[in-house]
């Protein structure tokens, strides 16, 4: 059943940002973009476009703002009650596939409840505010990740619709727990396919050997990014340990390995079997030593950078960059990586072609910055 959710709407304000928000930087050595600072904020972790090129962002500590298409302004559209310690907070935000005309926006977000916190999925409308301004209304809970245990890390929490606009995939990460990713009744550690109100899809292929009825795909660790590309391919990339940050081609039913194959390296120094051929475990088509510490996932599909076009984005936390990966069909290759000076959490397409990232806030300035083509 779906759970009504309570949630305190901010007063709509509009911020007119510092006169240096929109300065041009000239394209860096070996960057093949011009950089233009759009907005700064304070600790922001996704954002998506509205039909009318403006943005809706999130905030970890939990406001979800209206930008303006040109980031001279911003509102507070919500104000969502979220736990924001470590990892946690206010996460990622897409519109329905039928916004247009629901005005409806998927989002999700940690919360403490039974048992610890976990990583929820929820929905509300975009309505007048009756002030010339708008706020996001009819907000509901419709997936919580179970069990909720106790700690700061891996919610994952993204979100991605099915070419057909039928299903919403969603990704729960494993807690830093390890073996829920391998627990069939979890939904830790998983990808998850689930219908647009939030119950498990019928025909997910692992009902039968008696898992959760939302699971899609298993044996996964901290999933910060999932994607479909123009040949409907599900993509998704996922922090590793210590070394073994991971592109996996998502395909029903399989298991990914987590924590019984990974090639990394536990943090105290203790090995984990590499993937290879036959251990049941469906490798990675690309990964990383020493990591990138993967946060967003774009497929570019725009005009702006042709040479580009169907490739992957990844943005780089502790690698503090941005990072292509060249997609071909159902096989994966390193791209380029790009050093952006800061940690980079979200990359998204713009209704031009443009590339825009997200710095991640803290001790990056969490900066909204376009890429255009020289």
């Amino acid at each position: 059943m779906i759970r009504k959710t309570l949630f305190a709407t901010s007063l709509l304000t509009t911020t007119l940002f510092a006169s240096t928000a929109c300065s041009a930087q000239p394209a860096a050595a070996g960057k093949p973009f011009r950089e233009t600072v759009v907005a700064d904020f304070d600790a922001p972790w996704a954002m998506t476009f509205l039909p009318d090129k403006r943005m809706l962002v999130t905030e970890k500590k939990g406001e979800m703002l209206l930008v303006s298409a040109d980031g001279k302004s911003r509102q507070t559209v919500a104000t969502l009650t979220v736990d924001s310690a470590g990892q946690g907070g206010l996460m990622d935000v897409v519109l329905a596939p039928d916004f247009a005309t629901s005005q409806r926006v998927y989002f999700s977000y940690s919360t403490a409840g039974e048992g610890g916190k976990g990583v929820v999925l929820a929905r509300g409308r975009m309505r007048p505010n009756g002030g010339g301004g708008e706020r996001l209304g009819e907000i509901e809970t419709i997936f919580s990740a179970r069990p909720f245990v106790e700690g700061n890390g891996h919610y994952s929490g993204r979100i991605a619709f099915s070419p057909d606009g039928q299903y919403l995939f969603f990704t729960n990460g494993e807690r830093q727990k390890f073996t829920p990713a391998q627990d069939p009744k979890m939904t830790l550690g998983k990808v998850l396919r689930l219908t647009l109100d939030g119950k498990p899809a019928p025909g997910n292929p692992l009902v039968s050997k008696g898992f959760a009825p939302e699971i899609w795909s298993y044996g996964h660790r901290n999933l910060l990014g999932i994607a479909f590309d123009a040949q409907g391919n599900l993509w998704e990339q996922e922090m590793g340990p210590k070394g073994g940050d991971e592109v996996n081609l998502i395909k029903p039913g399989l298991n990914y390995g987590w924590p019984n194959a990974s090639n990394g390296s536990n943090y105290d120094g203790t090995d984990i079997p590499d993937h290879k051929p036959g251990d049941g475990y469906e490798p990675p088509k690309v990964f990383w030593n020493p990591v990138i510490s993967p946060g967003g996932l774009m497929i570019y599909s725009g005009s702006m950078f042709p040479q580009w076009k169907g490739d992957a984005f990844i943005g780089g936390l502790s690698s503090k960059s941005l990072v292509r990966v060249h997609l071909t069909g159902t096989s994966a290759a390193k791209g380029d990586q790009w050093d952006m000076g800061a940690r980079i959490r979200e990359v998204e397409q713009g209704p031009d072609g443009a590339i825009w990232v997200l710095e991640d806030g803290g001790d990056s300035q969490g900066r909204l910055i376009k890429l255009t083509a020289k």
